[in-house]
């Protein structure tokens, strides 16, 4: 499955995806077990640079060659929101 319903409940924390969301998961093929294996336990959080709202958590995906999954949601509003995923190739020490 390529994107899901809005208002899922991962280990205590509930969420939805955004349209935008949405749209650049399906485009990207990216599953959504792999997002909520990224959001449960992620390999690293960081802070945006930008926007102080934003939270975004990398994991590895060992389906993907080990690629690093980039998922960034906003956790100030509730249940938190989910912006976008993407596959980022420049993240290299995970």
């Amino acid at each position: 499955m390529y994107f899901a319903v809005n208002g899922v409940t991962i280990d205590n924390m509930e969420y939805l995806l955004t349209d935008h969301a949405k749209k650049r998961i399906a485009k990207r093929r990216i599953c959504f077990s792999w997002i909520e294996e990224t959001l449960a336990y992620p390999a690293r959080m960081e802070s945006d640079r930008d926007d102080a709202t934003l939270v975004h958590v990398l994991r590895p995906i060992a389906e993907c060659g080990f690629r690093v999954l980039r998922v960034i949601y906003n956790e100030t509003v509730i249940p938190v929101a989910i912006v976008t995923a993407y596959f980022d190739d420049e993240v290299k020490d995970l």
